[in-house]
Formats: C-alpha cells, sequence, structure tokens
C-alpha cells in the first residue's frame, strides 16, 4: 500500500463517528450524573441498571423479570449458551453466520449443524430433512433481520414455520436480533419473540442504535431462564456496568434513540445504495441482494474465485473486507462481507475502485 493511500475498512460492523449523537450521549450522561449518582456509581446487581431494565421490558411487553442487560450482546449470548448449551449438545446454525457464534459454540463442544440460508432467511425446510434424519436440537441460532454476514431478513412465512417446528421438536430459538431497528427500505416484521414468548429467547444491542463503545446489550427470555442467567452472571462480573447503562436509560427515556435511529438509517440507506450501484459498475461479476437495512452486504464471486488472494491484494490497496470462509464450517471461498455502515459514499466508490482492481488481477489468466 502507498503511503499516501488511505485505508478504507469494510470489515468493522460499526457506524462511523459522523453518525454518532455524541451531543445526545453527552448530555445524557450530564443527566444520569445529575439525576441517580449513587445507582450509577455503584456496584449494582447482575440484573442491570433497573430503570433501562424497566424501559427494555416495557418496549416488549414483558415483566422485567423476564430481562436481564449485560455488557452487550455478545455477553449476553455467552451467558445463554453457557446455559442451554452442553458438550454434545446439538445447536442449529445459519450458513454462513456470524463468525464469533460458531466460535463461541465450538469452545463449548456443540455440535454444530449449519443449515442453508436464503435470501428471505433459513432454509426451514431443509432444517426440517436435518431434523427428520435424527438431529435432536437444543437450540437453533437466528438472526432474523438484516443478517450478520449476509444482509437477510426471515420473511414473515418463515418465521411462523420456524416457530412451529420448534414447538414439535421441542428446541428453543435463539433470536439475535441487533439490527432490527436498522431498516431503512420496506415494511417491519414481528419478532418472534412477540409471537412466542414461551419457546424464544431475543437479544439485542445498543452498540448499534447509539454507538459501539457503549457495549450495552440484553436478553428476554422466560424467568426461569432468565434466574440461571443472573447466577452466572453473578459469578463472573457481579455486576455490568452501571455508568454505560444508565447513560443508555436516559439516551432512551429522553426520546434521543429515535432521533438517533433516524441518522442512522438515513446514512446506511445513503450508504447501500452507492455500495450497490458502485458493484455493479466496477465489479460486474458480484452477484449480491440488496439489503433493506443493516450493515452488511454478502457478495458472491463467480465459483473458482481465490478471494483469500483478493483479500491479500486488496489489502496492498488499502482495503478491507471479510472473506466469506470466515463465516462458514466449510466453504465461502469464492464469497465475501462487506460492511458499509463505517464508511461515506466517496469512500465507498473509491473503496470498490480499488477491491476491482484487486479482482481484475485475481481474474487474469
Amino acid at each position: 500500500m502507498s503511503t499516501t493511500t488511505k485505508p478504507i475498512s469494510f470489515a468493522r460492523g460499526a457506524p462511523s463517528l459522523d453518525i454518532v449523537d455524541v451531543a445526545g450521549l453527552r448530555a445524557a450522561a450530564d443527566r444520569a450524573f445529575a439525576t441517580d449518582p449513587a445507582g450509577m456509581t455503584g456496584y449494582g446487581t447482575a440484573i442491570g441498571y433497573p430503570p433501562l431494565r424497566e424501559w427494555i421490558a416495557e418496549g416488549h411487553d414483558v415483566d422485567p423479570a423476564r430481562v436481564i442487560v449485560t455488557n452487550g450482546s455478545m455477553q449476553a449470548d455467552a451467558f445463554l449458551f453457557d446455559v442451554l448449551v452442553a458438550a454434545g449438545d446439538t445447536v442449529i446454525v445459519e450458513r454462513p453466520t456470524y463468525d464469533r457464534t460458531l466460535l463461541a459454540l465450538r469452545q463449548r463442544g456443540a455440535d454444530v449443524r449449519a443449515v442453508e440460508l436464503e435470501t428471505d432467511g433459513i432454509d426451514v425446510a431443509a432444517l426440517q430433512r436435518v431434523i427428520e434424519a435424527g438431529a435432536r436440537p437444543k437450540l437453533a441460532h437466528i438472526i432474523p433481520n438484516f443478517q450478520n454476514p449476509a444482509g437477510y431478513t426471515l420473511s414473515a412465512a418463515k418465521r411462523e414455520a420456524l416457530l412451529a417446528l420448534g414447538r414439535e421438536h421441542e428446541f428453543t430459538i435463539f433470536e439475535d436480533d441487533p439490527y432490527v431497528a436498522l431498516r431503512f427500505d420496506g415494511a417491519s416484521l414481528p419478532t418472534m419473540v412477540s409471537m412466542d414468548a414461551d419457546n424464544v429467547v431475543y437479544a439485542s444491542s445498543f452498540s448499534k442504535t447509539v454507538c459501539p463503545g457503549i457495549r450495552v446489550g440484553y436478553l428476554v427470555a422466560p424467568e426461569e431462564l432468565i434466574r440461571r442467567v443472573i447466577t452466572i452472571a453473578t459469578s463472573t462480573y457481579i455486576s455490568p456496568s452501571m455508568v454505560s447503562q444508565a447513560i443508555v436509560n436516559e439516551f432512551c427515556r429522553s426520546g434521543a434513540i429515535e432521533h438517533s435511529i433516524e441518522i442512522v438509517k438515513a446514512a446506511l440507506r445513503e450508504r447501500a445504495f452507492t455500495l450497490c450501484g458502485a458493484l455493479e459498475k466496477e465489479l460486474p461479476d458480484a452477484r449480491f441482494t440488496r439489503p433493506q437495512g443493516g450493515y452488511f452486504l454478502w457478495v458472491d464471486l463467480p465459483s473458482g474465485t481465490d478471494v483469500s488472494a483478493l483479500h491479500a491484494l486488496a489489502a496492498e490497496r488499502g482495503v478491507q473486507f471479510v472473506k466469506g470462509s470466515d463465516f462458514l464450517l466449510d466453504g465461502g471461498e469464492s464469497s465475501c462481507r462487506i460492511a458499509y455502515s463505517g464508511v461515506t459514499p466517496a469512500e465507498i466508490e473509491e473503496g470498490v475502485r480499488r477491491l476491482a482492481s484487486a479482482y481484475a488481477e485475481v481474474a487474469a489468466p
């Protein structure tokens, strides 16, 4: 990479600073310290900051006893896996899925079964065939909205079918939903936890709607499961960050979060549109589905394309992305994930030009 070439990262799923409401967060912090200095500076308990727990419960129309607030949704995921997944348990995941989920499940010795992800969500018919072939899932991990890494959304019909399958075969559906608020096109769909609160565990995060550094996530689940998670959380860290959670509470209750989400969605819409247009112009071999929200675009290149070589050549040109193979137990050698959330439209256009230059070198005879 030339010393004068500005790095452009399509690798990180995070909003750029220009669309983070820093002023709103500063004001929320000032209010939190003024109104509840004792509550936000003390240890607290493993349930999280009580006023934020209550705000989340109201939003999901559940009792607060069904909610635990954690240090980010990855912490929530880890606690849930510790409670529900033992070595040898069968866990269904989407193919592809979030790489950290694969890592967490494999570290716990789970029997991970990847079921193909289609543009309208997991192939429920294929999942049923896996079960008919003898699998007995304990858990199905699903990212229903603007999936990471693919950007796809689970359709209404598939949500119903998946819930029915879970009830019939007695497995828990883990609805991992950090991107739900970031829809910039199309109509929103009901969460699965709102459709079946007894068989679905729901997780989400404020990292995508407030800012990544806030590190506040949560679980919504049956009360008995939440009690078990609280036991693990207590022995892990006594309590999560009361300061972060108190700031998020003020940010949410003031209405600033709605304003923040609208700013982020407008930026994401423009960036996704720019990315798709740039790919169509500069890299016509790329195949992708235009996203309706979220941070990510999954790109398939012609079969046989060496994306590992493309990754290296793009890095020489100052461009980063994530290889598709990172999100799969096997395969994905000709695919990649492009995150458009942290780059401006001008950076996207320049980044795709560099990526196309690297691809031309890879594709050359």
